[in-house]
């Protein structure tokens, strides 16, 4: 609690109590301090924080009456969300579905890069050699599998095909791994934010999410560690490579650590490197640091590297694990589309001038929407991602969802902070995608200046429709 409260007295104006009720309730709302969470005691907590009891109980006080507390006889006082925990409630409209009038920045998601035309044009080509066998594989096209292999191999982390499976997707192979490793009620330890369709996939499988809040700069190890050790999760999910949303990168000696807490607790650790290749200031380094001999899964993909509709992903993890995964994925599908496996098998054999183009097209885009941002919503705070899709812009107020629901009436589709947490968190974020061209990206800012004068100051959050975020 005082790691993550941090130098909370004389930053803002006012009594004591009100200044740590204020604290808290931020931790509450930004997801760093789960929901559902007993606080400590009264007198724990004033001792720690040295300040006096008094000034705690009227904190804790004024948080239940804001809603942000749940005070039960004898259980202590629990962290919650006004009106109860936000829903994940019946879809809204698909990002990605064509709206008329609406710019879509639900999706962060580029066009296709000009070298996929060319990859399916080889795709036709080497089609016939394949079409007197039945076409089924569980584990992918030995080519395909081979060719990934060799895609680590150059970046550092020798592989070999026998430790791939290709996927339709790396939502399906996370799908398939929670399917192979974790049953209902078993935890699953995620960076909080991320993905809103790994948070999905974690509840279909009835497994509960235990979120660990992110800093205000990389990751928080010892967080991380004391919810492996204290939940006893049977996997650890991570966006480690330009993170969804907030574009960040994990170090190599985060990972290390971070890998070595779940060594120690047994726990499964899947990285997803769906947005690996997306650098966009200085070449990364993913594999650069004490790799676990097992118990590290990653996922890999096509989607946001070339085209998302290629619909094609992978796992890597030890060849013992790929073959357990063949028989669990029959119940589910019996392979992947052949055509999309010889597409991508030219793709990813030469990649880098269709990553360079598609980098640099990207990097421009960020760093106009940075700007328009910065001039245009100057109380909005927003850093520049070394890589991935989007901004994670800091609102002045919790009305994320509020925008979300009024950016509509201005022409712009947008995926409120919610969405990527757990709970309702994140009520004060809004993920800013700058995959659009510049002038739709100027429209779009144009349209979230005239939402945000909409709003009032005092407006409550609406839920925003959850439907899908890629």
């Amino acid at each position: 609690m005082t790691r993550l409260l941090g130098p909370w007295r004389g930053e803002r104006v006012g009594p004591a109590y009100g200044q740590l009720a204020d604290s808290l309730r931020l931790l509450i709302l930004d997801g760093r301090l789960p929901l559902d969470v007993v606080l400590p005691g009264e007198r724990e907590l004033a001792q720690t924080l040295e300040v006096s009891r008094t000034t705690v109980t009227a904190a804790l006080a004024r948080l239940r009456d804001d809603g942000f507390l749940d005070r039960r006889q004898g259980a202590g006082a629990r962290t919650r969300l006004p009106g109860g925990p936000g829903e994940r409630g019946a879809p809204g409209p698909l990002a990605g579905v064509e709206a008329e009038g609406l710019l879509d920045l639900a999706s962060a998601a580029p066009p296709a890069s000009e070298a996929v035309h060319g990859a399916y044009a080889a795709a036709l080509s080497a089609l016939p050699a394949h079409l007197p066998h039945t076409g089924y594989a569980a584990l992918g096209l030995t080519s395909l599998r081979q060719t990934i292999a060799e895609r680590y191999s150059r970046r550092g982390l020798p592989t070999t095909a026998d430790q791939i499976m290709v996927t339709n997707g790396a939502q399906h192979a996370l799908a398939l791994m929670l399917r192979l490793l974790a049953g209902p009620g078993d935890r699953v330890v995620i960076d909080h934010p991320t993905y809103p369709h790994a948070i999905d996939a974690i509840q279909r499988a009835s497994c509960r999410a235990v979120p660990v809040g992110l800093p205000d700069h990389g990751w928080d190890v010892e967080g991380v560690a004391a919810a492996m050790s204290q939940s006893g999760p049977r996997l650890a999910y991570f966006i480690a490579d330009f993170h969804n949303p907030t574009g960040r990168w994990m170090s190599p000696e985060t990972r290390t650590a971070i890998a070595a807490a779940a060594q120690r607790t047994r726990t499964t650790l899947i990285f997803d490197e769906t947005l690996v290749d997306l650098w966009l200031d200085a070449p990364i380094e993913p594999y650069a640091f004490e790799e676990p001999e097992s118990g590290l899964v990653r996922l890999g993909s096509t989607g946001k590297s070339f085209w998302g509709g290629l619909r094609l992903g992978w796992i890597r993890a030890d060849a013992q694990t790929i073959l357990a995964l063949a028989p669990r994925r029959a119940s589910i599908d019996l392979g992947t589309p052949l055509l999309e496996q010889l597409a991508a098998v030219h793709l990813l054999s030469d990649d880098e001038a269709a990553l360079s183009a598609r980098r640099a097209m990207l990097r421009s885009r960020r760093d106009h929407l940075l700007g328009l941002v910065r001039a245009r919503l100057p109380d909005w705070r927003v850093a520049s991602p070394p890589g991935g899709l989007s901004l994670w812009a800091e609102l002045p107020a919790p009305v994320s969802s509020s925008l979300a629901a009024t950016s509509e009436r201005f022409g712009v589709r947008l995926a409120a902070g919610p969405r990527f947490g757990v709970d309702g968190a994140f009520e004060r974020f809004l993920r800013l995608p700058f995959t659009l061209p510049p002038e739709d990206l100027a429209k779009a800012v144009d349209s979230l200046v005239q939402a945000c004068a909409r709003l009032r100051p005092s407006s409550s959050p609406a839920r925003a429709s959850l439907g899908a975020v890629v």
